[in-house]
């Protein structure tokens, strides 16, 4: 059996996508250099990787991690604050609210406030 080690994702620029997650998700950084940072999340590490100079943002659903929030409406509004953009609407569903967001470099991010 494999073992999952991280969640990898390219961007532009690590520091500033580590600064992202930290900040407008509470992950905790670990390593974080120019070109490699690794951020914990619970259980799950995430890898940020310097992207390749021709990277262009993701602008479909091939990268998605989802987040468990406490409060939906204040992290959106610090993400957006931070260059995040909201892909659709908010959604009120029994289970809870629910919501999409694009990080920094196009990658979607799942947000979920249990009821």
């Amino acid at each position: 059996m494999a073992l999952l080690r991280y969640m990898v994702m390219l961007h532009k620029d690590v520091p500033r996508a580590a600064k992202f997650f930290h900040d407008g998700l509470g992950l905790t950084v670990r390593v974080c250099t120019h070109r490699w940072a690794e951020l914990q999340s619970g259980p799950i590490t995430l890898g940020l990787m310097q992207a390749p100079s021709d990277f262009e943002p993701v602008k479909n659903y091939s990268s998605y991690l989802s987040f468990d929030v406490e409060d939906l409406n204040s992290t959106i509004t610090k993400l957006l604050s931070m260059g995040a953009e909201l892909d659709g609407p908010i959604k009120h569903e029994i289970h809870g609210k629910v919501a999409a967001v694009r990080c920094l470099d196009g990658h979607m991010l799942g947000l979920y406030e249990p009821v």
